[in-house]
């Protein structure tokens, strides 16, 4: 139960973002005993995804932000002479300027019930009443032992399907042959990588819709088919989140599907920029003599520091500046900086632009024609793959769990426990705590940065071709020099994040205003904002415009690269972990926790692989396992090419909770 829990652990988590999770299955995996809890009621932080209806509880929340009166002060009476309590938040500061606005037909839209949304609770963190205590015991995972062992989490036949929807036949014979099971367990971190082709269509959603005529009461009957990320970002083929996922194992708990495009936005218009060789001698945007300067230039860059001449005079310059200095058009530079290197025009230098686009080419093919995946079901999956990776090898989970304070030893200086919500004491020798827990006394000294972020359910892609079932990102450049980039991400139907004939639009940047003043005249560029009118025409050339049906604005806290000593009086065994930065990638999350994960135990590997059953010698079995065919002196893992990985070999396990 939720308020018995055990008294002693090595390592409490508070909050379940990306980087909590992280650490905290790292930390079960190397054999420590962990507790996670978070006061939310739901995974991911602001790393989360949320049905429609829920986004609309979320909305909800944070435009009718309350102060919260703490009036029990029981839990003071736990603490000794000989200690101190540092008071965590009771509220979630990091989201402002919340606005949604729906520009679709709202006929009858206040009859639709909205099924499926998000209980809401008292307020953030407070959960002092019976019905939220009872509430999070539910949550608490496990129910009987609060601990979940590795056979309690055996993956059953029933439970693993192809990737392929088309062919019902082959996902029964994946059943019940077990040949074929013993197949898909073995290359579940490669095969999770493998991009769908196809889209996993329901009898309901198959039932074609006019995007003409799509409402507000449609997009609310539908809201189970939406997936809508609070943070947007794709992970880098060869990233370091992708490395970790196959590393770990991890990867079997979700799957990807491949960027198909990246845009460009020129002169008023979207274009599909050419990433690969075929791509680019394809491409008939572009004069055969800017094929080859193109082909010459990012020939260059994949082994840039074996010609330092061709860049040493201009270190210091910005990698715009460098460009113009190529030989290279004005088209051609804009693709490079704002579509391949996708850099800040004014703010990166000429090796911080070589190394970006390095990192892109060296991205492609591996998975697909373009650098990027995308997790079906939205980014809020990778930190609920992470958190139950820590509960296979024990962690214990409670949502709705607040924490009151920590404890502090006055003579040593370290944390030695914490009070939760039950008025329950519990000890461990480390605590890493994100940070919008820590209360306004602790970051009194801390200067946060902001990021916009604007979410748009629309009726059609940015850019129209014969196929509706597009992933696409694209930078829409500053208009002043100085100014933030935008950077754009549409997803369509088969990534499970929006209904069918509907796209889901992320926009993201740096903020300098509220995030519908920085992001609402981009939108304006590219999509038309009266849904029941004429569609408008971009410069009288005929092309439609996108309709938006509903958008939402927020500006969120970004706590990255903030340093330790920012934060007042803090003990030095509790580690802090930021909130989601503005890049495109998730590097800088996966690097803070292994950074942690090593401060805390220098001596355990970050979440190495499983074991392999094969390698497993039981007691009194004195045969040792066969060879299973690899080298001694092969360190390397011959990595299989997309084609090489078959449809019937890509499987997934199958989460109740999206189809619930």
């Amino acid at each position: 139960m939720a308020d018995n829990l055990p008294s002693e652990f090595d390592v409490v988590v508070i909050g379940t973002g990306l980087p909590e999770s992280i650490i905290a299955s790292a930390c079960s995996r190397s054999g420590q005993r962990v507790l996670h809890v978070d006061s939310r009621n739901y995974y991911g932080g602001n790393w989360a995804s949320f049905s429609f209806s829920g986004l609309l509880s979320w909305i909800k929340e944070n435009q009718e932000k309350t102060d919260v009166r703490d009036d029990s002060e029981d839990w003071r009476k736990l603490i000794l002479e000989t200690e101190e309590a540092i008071s965590l938040n009771k509220k979630d500061n990091t989201i402002q300027h919340v606005e949604d606005v729906c520009y679709a037909s709202q006929d009858l839209a206040e009859d639709v019930k909205e099924a499926g949304a998000l209980p809401k609770l008292p307020a953030f963190g407070a959960s002092d009443t019976s019905e939220a205590a009872q509430e999070s015991e539910k949550e608490c995972l496990p129910v009987e032992s609060q601990s979940l062992g590795t056979e309690s989490c055996e993956i059953s036949p029933e439970s693993v399907t192809c990737n392929d929807p088309e062919s019902m036949t082959e996902r029964k014979d994946a059943e019940m042959t077990s040949e074929r099971e013993n197949l898909c367990n073995a290359t579940f971190d490669q095969s999770a990588l493998e991009t769908g082709k196809t889209e996993n269509v329901s009898t309901a959603e198959a039932t074609a819709l006019d995007p003409k005529k799509i409402t507000y009461t449609q997009i609310v009957k539908e809201g189970r088919r939406f997936n809508i990320d609070l943070v947007s970002k794709l992970l880098y083929s060869r990233g370091l989140l992708i490395d970790l996922l196959t590393k770990s194992n991890v990867s079997r708990y979700a799957e990807f599907k491949n960027v198909t495009r990246i845009l460009a936005f020129q002169e008023g218009r979207v274009e599909q920029v050419p990433c690969s060789r075929a791509d680019v001698f394809n491409s008939k945007k572009l004069t055969m003599v800017e094929k080859r300067m193109l082909m010459k230039f990012l020939t260059f860059c994949l082994d840039y520091e074996q010609h330092p001449d061709e860049y040493q005079d201009y270190k210091e310059c910005t990698f715009s500046e460098y460009l113009k200095t190529q030989k290279l058009t004005s088209n051609l530079q804009h693709f490079i900086l704002h579509s391949i290197a996708m850099v800040s025009e004014v703010d990166s230098d000429t090796i911080d632009g070589l190394k970006a686009t390095k990192h892109f080419l060296q991205c492609l093919g591996r998975y697909g024609n373009t650098p990027f995946l995308f997790p079906l079901y939205g980014q809020g999956e990778i930190p609920q793959c992470f958190c139950r990776m820590c509960a296979v090898f024990g962690g214990i989970y409670c949502l709705r769990h607040s924490v009151q304070c920590l404890v502090v030893d006055k003579e040593s200086g370290r944390c030695k426990a914490l009070i939760d919500h039950f008025g329950q004491r519990i000890n461990a020798n480390y605590f890493v705590v994100e940070d919008s827990y820590l209360s306004e006394k602790t970051c009194t000294n801390v200067c946060y940065r902001q990021i916009s972020r604007a979410v748009l359910i629309t009726d059609q892609s940015i850019l129209k071709t014969d196929s509706d079932q597009q992933i696409s990102i694209l930078t829409v450049p500053p208009v002043e020099r100085g100014q933030p980039a935008v950077r754009i991400i549409e997803l369509c139907s088969s990534t499970m994040t929006c209904m069918k004939n509907t796209y889901l639009v992320h926009f993201t940047c740096s903020s300098t205003k509220t995030a519908k003043e920085d992001l609402e005249p981009v939108v304006q560029k590219l999509f038309s904002l009266n849904a029941e009118a004429e569609r408008e025409t971009e410069n009288g050339g005929g092309l439609e415009k996108p309709r938006v049906l509903w958008a939402v604005y927020f500006n969120m806290r970004d706590s990255s690269g903030i340093d330790r000593n920012s934060y007042d009086c803090l003990p030095s065994n509790v580690y802090v972990c930021s909130g989601p930065d503005c890049a495109l990638g998730n590097d800088y999350a996966v690097k803070q926790a292994e950074t942690l994960f090593q401060e805390m135990f220098p001596k355990e590997e970050f979440c190495p692989p499983p074991p392999n059953p094969e390698d497993i010698i039981y007691d009194g079995d004195g045969a040792q396992p066969e060879d299973p065919g690899f080298s001694s002196s092969s360190n390397t893992k011959t990595e299989p090419s997309p084609k090489e990985i078959s449809d019937e070999d890509s499987c997934k396990v199958s989460e109740e909770h999206h189809k619930e």
